[in-house]
């Protein structure tokens, strides 16, 4: 690991669909500016009292991640397949995952994921534009390499 190498191009995103996709899918064609992405996490619930003190206490939330998949990457038919996988059998399919980021050394692990949303359909401007898939995770638990 070299302390200035900063690249996501040797990131590996891996998907597994127990039920559906039980053997780990590797993600590939990512859009160019934002592969995937996280949201910031709430990690406590407070409250001021009139009296002035700040009151606190832990609370567990999920963890929202976007990833943005150029129109024509073939990963983008793996969401597609959850989608009408999922409208047939009127339920949901969990989601694991895993990242790795040689660059700086870490992998993410992903538990108990859900397919939230999607773009349906590329945005048609001069040229396709990326797709948009949002899974809401469990948790998140990282690691070193």
């Amino acid at each position: 690991m070299s302390e200035y190498d900063i690249t996501a191009a040797n990131s590996v995103f891996t998907l597994t669909v127990p039920g559906l996709y039980n053997a780990p899918i590797t993600l590939q064609n990512y859009a160019a500016d934002r592969a995937f992405e996280t949201e910031s996490r709430e990690l406590a619930e407070t409250a001021m009292s009139i009296d002035g003190y700040l009151n606190a206490g832990w609370v567990p939330n999920p963890v929202t991640q976007t990833i943005s998949l150029a129109a024509n990457s073939e990963s983008a038919l793996v969401f597609e397949a959850i989608v009408m996988a999922q409208d047939a059998r009127r339920g949901l399919y969990r989601m694991g995952a895993e990242i790795q980021l040689p660059a700086i050394g870490r992998k993410y692990t992903m538990v108990r994921g859900l397919l939230r949303s999607l773009v349906s359909i590329p945005g048609a401007g001069r040229v396709l534009e990326a797709r948009r898939f949002e899974i809401v995770w469990e948790r998140v638990l990282p690691a070193a390499l």
